[in-house]
């Protein structure tokens, strides 16, 4: 009985195995926490716990090519909002938990 306790885990081990490794890589706009610059997965801000501080969701927004950017504040649903000069005009942008800065619609 011992050994077919043991053949059956092993088999079960080696169908699931081979099953994952057939199955393509899933992507989408949650799959991962932090964005590199300039890749925003969602054209909104996504809520979430946000773990930027203040400074990292000004610097975001920097990066992204705004300056002068004031009157940061977290809001309930986790997103950095502010407002921010680009092109030569001010507009309110945002920073989600997954690095994507946005401006407002």
């Amino acid at each position: 009985m011992k050994n077919f306790l043991l053949a059956a885990a092993s088999l079960a081990l080696l169908t699931s195995a081979s099953f994952a490794q057939s199955q393509p890589a899933q992507s989408g706009p949650n799959n991962s926490a932090v964005n590199s610059s300039g890749q925003n997965n969602s054209s909104v801000p996504v809520a979430g716990a946000n773990s930027f501080t203040e400074s990292q969701a000004k610097s975001r927004i920097e990066d992204a090519g705004y300056t002068n950017v004031t009157a940061l504040k977290k809001d309930d649903n986790g997103v950095w909002r502010g407002k921010a000069d680009k092109g030569g005009a001010s507009r309110d942008v945002s920073v989600d938990f997954q690095g994507n800065v946005n401006p407002a619609n």
